[in-house]
């Protein structure tokens, strides 16, 4: 294994132990399996019989439903019975955080059971708790004591079960020793794992999830790093990004955790946990999966032709690659303008396909032109620069956006303080006249031989791209090759989509793209389609969201736009808006998810780096908003408790004037802005 996957240079399966879920195989290389969650009450038979089949015939292969107490536990039986009944007999797995005796009834009845060791008998009352080594070797104990009886239930009926460790609900105990931190999500699902193996019960599957995909994705690493060294084995993951959200922030979000781990061939199941209905969750899914399942759009090759003389055979050497995948760092690069050092990535959008360029084609891109008072309106999501591959427009441009455009039209420009040049690296290598201030180059991830020629150039930014199949190992594999050779130059990630589908773009994108922030490369980026896509590109609907058809000005471009700044947000590289960490529903849920959502969306969307977190229960309460700024969270049927940070605020509000009191809430903490 190389670090934390069977190979850093090119796409290859993590080897897995085995695991039977019912008659679902999982894990030593069979197929990866998606998964998704019932948001009705577990109480209401035939609604949660209903929404299963819909879920089933979407394509999940495993069903998860809450089952809080007794009642719901033993209420399975019925569930499973109807859909045995109607011929489904697709895995069912239960899931308990608090409740060891729902667990035990529950294991005999479904095929897996979901525990989260952060409350599963462990004392969680978030107070910051100093434990001795005999007192947390005690409570280690008790947990054996508790924890046991499951095991053996599994044991007798067969019932494999899911350790799922979630980063918002670590126990006291756990965060009195790691903090609230990757690492700690490791311990607290491999104090639970160690006590299963000692019962020899090896019937399990693995989770780190967070709301973060920088620190979900840290969680995973180090968590089979963890399993190698102590075990010398390596159990099946599911993965996911808990509380992703819903629409476009939802579905990025979760591609770019789930996919930054599928593309070291890491994950034998996933769920991508959206604030919709369950069924919708499927087709992402399948759109993730699909991707390392041999399907590829035209356009993209096999890891061939690269002239690296080392090849991507060559194992990482951590001690000159500047690269550390267990800890978020930003790689350091010179600063040439606005572009690199400790500047925010830039957004370059590309305009290059549309046939004409007009101050009506730059609203796409977050400048809105007001002809009556000759005034430009920038958005917060406005891209510092456009890519015309034209001559110079014939209108002044607004505010400080800039052009990047093929050498011969940005010699003819007249001022080329706001226009640059675009070369091909080999090009620009042998051209004398280059611009004085700043080159963009473009080079192909892969290309060593070219990037030792633009080593001592200190004018230029590289702007890195790759066909290949592993395009992100690629790329990343270029970054390390800089860092090895003591290169600083910018780097802007070029990232082109030959996909079908508005969802299949975004998964792309954000995949290759956001997999290389998330390990703290990057100063740029600029996402394109194949000529084919872009032309097809129409009426796609994403939650609600519909964009207009390619055949109207800019409809592409305004999708390639907002995909770039919601990766650089979800990367935490760039915040241009504010921030929903909300989750999925489930039979816990307490109002209505969906609606809630959409209203608070509605009145705080502008209120642009804050970050509020919508949860249905105490369960996803504070600890599993743990990275938001404020909560939502239901406490009771009609009832709100609203959070800053992790502290109560307000206790049981009346839900009819919930939404109003979290508006008072922001005001009174001065984040309220009037929109």
């Amino acid at each position: 294994m190389e670090l934390y996957a069977a190979s850093l240079n090119s796409y290859k399966r993590l080897l897995t132990k085995e695991v039977k879920i019912g008659s679902l195989l999982l894990g030593n290389h069979h197929p990866i399996r998606v998964q998704t969650m019932t948001t009705t009450d577990t109480m209401d038979t035939l609604g949660t019989v209903e929404q299963s089949i819909r879920c089933i015939e979407a394509g999940a292969e495993l069903v998860r439903i809450t089952a809080p107490s007794k009642k719901e536990a033993e209420n399975l039986l019925n569930i499973k019975n109807e859909l045995h009944k109607r011929g489904y007999h697709t895995p069912l797995v239960a899931d308990i955080h608090f409740t060891p005796n729902a667990a035990e009834i529950a294991a005999r009845i479904v095929e897996k059971v979901r525990v989260n060791p952060g409350n599963y008998v462990d004392k969680k009352k978030f107070e910051q708790i100093e434990y001795t080594d005999a007192e947390y070797a005690e409570e280690i104990d008790r947990i054996r004591d508790r924890f046991t009886p499951l095991i053996k239930v599994c044991k007798e009926y067969g019932t494999a079960m899911r350790i799922g460790t979630n980063h918002g609900s670590l126990s006291d105990r756990i965060m009195s020793r790691y903090g609230d931190t990757p690492m700690g999500m490791v311990e607290s699902a491999m104090e639970f794992l160690r006590i299963a193996r000692d019962e020899s019960y090896h019937q399990i599957v693995l989770s780190m999830k967070a709301s973060n995909p920088i620190v979900m994705v840290q969680a995973y690493r180090l968590l089979i790093k963890t399993m190698d060294d102590e075990f010398g084995e390596i159990y099946p993951l599911h993965l996911g990004v808990t509380e992703a959200g819903d629409g476009e922030d939802g579905r990025i979000k979760s591609a770019i955790g789930i996919g930054t781990l599928m593309e070291d061939g890491i994950g034998d199941t996933i769920r991508v946990s959206l604030t919709e209905d369950p069924e919708l969750e499927i087709p992402v899914c399948r759109d993730i999966v699909k991707r390392y399942e041999g399907e590829k759009p035209t356009g993209m090759q096999d890891n061939k032709g690269l002239t690296d003389p080392l090849s991507v055979h060559r194992p990482i050497n951590m001690s000159t690659a500047g690269y550390n995948p267990f800890q978020s760092q930003k790689h350091r690069t010179t600063s040439i303008g606005n572009i690199g050092g400790d500047q925010v990535p830039v957004v370059i959008a590309d305009l290059s396909k549309l046939p004409a360029i007009t101050p009506a084609s730059l609203k796409a891109v977050g400048y809105t032109y007001d002809a009556g008072n000759d005034k430009w309106h920038i958005a917060d999501a406005a891209a510092d620069y456009i890519y015309t591959a034209k001559a110079e427009l014939d209108f002044p441009l607004p505010g400080m956006l800039k052009v990047i455009t093929t050498p011969d039209h940005w010699s003819r420009a007249t001022d080329q303080t706001k226009y640059f040049p675009l070369y091909e690296a080999g090009t620009f290598i042998n051209t004398a006249a280059t611009g004085n201030m700043l080159n963009f180059v473009m080079l192909d991830a892969g290309d060593f031989q070219q990037l030792d020629a633009l080593a001592g150039r200190s004018d230029i930014v590289l702007c890195l791209s790759s066909n290949r199949r592993n395009a992100m190992q690629s790329m990343r594999r270029m970054c390390i090759g800089l860092a090895e050779r003591g290169i600083r130059h910018p780097l802007v990630f070029i990232t082109d989509s030959n996909w079908s589908t508005a969802d299949e773009h975004l998964i792309h994108f954000a995949t290759e793209t956001g997999a290389l922030f998330l390990d703290g490369y990057g100063n740029g980026i600029c996402l394109g389609m194949g000529a084919a896509a872009h032309d097809h590109f129409n009426d796609a609907q994403l939650s609600g969201r519909r964009y207009t058809s390619a055949t109207d000005t800019g409809a592409a471009e305004q999708f390639m736009n907002n995909t770039a700044f919601s990766i650089l947000q979800a990367t935490r590289t760039r915040i241009s808006k504010t921030e929903y960490i909300s989750c999925p529903s489930c039979g816990r849920t307490l109002f209505d998810l969906q609606e809630t959502t959409t209203k608070i969306r509605s009145v705080t969307n502008h209120l642009k780096g804050v970050k509020i977190a919508i949860m249905g229960c105490i369960v996803n309460g504070p600890g599993e908003m743990a990275d938001a700024d404020f909560g939502y969270v239901g406490s009771g049927p009609g009832k709100i408790t609203l959070y800053k940070g992790k502290d109560v605020v307000k206790r049981n509000v009346n839900s009819d004037i919930a939404v109003e009191a979290l508006i008072d809430l922001l005001k009174e903490n001065e984040v309220w802005i009037e929109p």
